[in-house]
């Protein structure tokens, strides 16, 4: 599987809540993860962010993912993602009662390949504006 296949298939997994048991196929053992947001502020490694992006689903069950591009630096090993997250506040788990608010907030996903896998991702992600769509914040 060429890199660009490889975090095409974790992509997916992640968005659609599979979680780190589907994803880790696509990842080293360890890979860390960083994201300059309060809301994934202890979050350090993927498989922390690929459990966390399946307990979103929850108060957010209708969560998806328009993908806007994606593209792949062979010479230093990156795949970028960058995508639109939407979904209603209308579950349980979220730290309010549903609000029944929708949100629609931009990401980009850098992945940092090594021996064919992912070994560090860095997710770009403005979470103050994203939470307060959904009344969170």
């Amino acid at each position: 599987m060429s890199m660009t296949e490889t975090a095409r298939a974790f992509f997916e997994a992640c968005e659609t809540g599979k979680g780190w048991d589907e994803c880790a196929a696509y990842c080293s053992a360890h890979a860390s993860f960083a994201c300059q947001s309060g809301a994934l502020a202890d979050t350090h490694t993927l498989e922390a962010y690929t459990e966390w992006m399946k307990g979103l689903l929850t108060p957010i069950p209708d969560g998806n993912y328009e993908l806007k591009g994606f593209a792949s630096d062979e010479d230093r090993s990156i795949v970028l993602a960058f995508a639109v997250f939407h979904g209603t506040q209308s579950g349980p788990g979220g730290p309010v009662d549903p609000t029944h608010a929708k949100v629609a907030s931009d990401y980009v996903y850098v992945m940092e390949f090594a021996g064919g896998k992912i070994a560090h991702m860095t997710k770009i992600w403005n979470d103050s504006h994203a939470l307060a769509q959904l009344g969170w914040a």
